[in-house]
């Protein structure tokens, strides 16, 4: 078995090392592990494009980061892999909140190993453990891609959805410079 790291930056960075991420405009790092080379037709802007059947990414959270607001067109599973549990809160279609908590289902009841986002629903992630980091993954199909990936304006989703306004704002895109 591997030796564990002294602290959470040295983890922080042998994972990223080894998995060879990069930073994601979320917030965290990941990088793609899989784009299936199967096709399937969506309708989308008024015009019929190609996507691939589906994807998958690593995805880390540590340090001050957080998985900002954002929603995609896909449906999005998420899937725990190491560290602390990752609390995955989605605005549900008629305005109620869903939080998943992914993390070691075995060691902890209130967790799940794996959780799904529907397509279109806002949503946002941040760690249990604000010391720790969380390293999960995320299986998207159709197969994501970043012109389908939309930040959210988080004046507009305060406005939407004002019973959230504190979560919302604690997990609100940083401003674009």
């Amino acid at each position: 078995m591997p030796a564990q790291p002294d602290s959470q930056n040295q983890g922080k960075d042998q994972l990223i090392h080894r998995f060879a991420l990069r930073p994601h405009p979320e917030g965290g790092y990941y990088r793609e592990t899989h784009r299936d080379a199967a096709r399937v037709s969506r309708e989308g802007a008024g015009n019929l494009a190609t996507h691939a059947a589906s994807t998958a990414i690593y995805y880390l959270l540590c340090d001050n980061a957080y998985s900002a607001w954002h929603r995609i067109r896909s449906d999005e599973v998420w899937h725990f892999y190491s560290g602390c549990a990752l609390n995955v809160h989605v605005l549900e279609e008629d305005g109620s909140l869903t939080t998943h908590r992914l993390g070691n289902a075995l060691a902890d009841d209130d967790a799940v190993f794996q959780a799904v986002v529907k397509a279109g629903c806002w949503f946002a992630a941040e760690r249990s453990d604000p010391d720790g980091f969380s390293l999960v993954g995320c299986t998207v199909a159709p197969g994501f891609e970043f012109g389908e990936f939309e930040l959210a304006n988080a004046d507009s989703l305060l406005a939407s959805h004002p019973r959230h306004a504190a979560l919302i704002a604690r997990l609100a895109p940083a401003p674009q410079r």
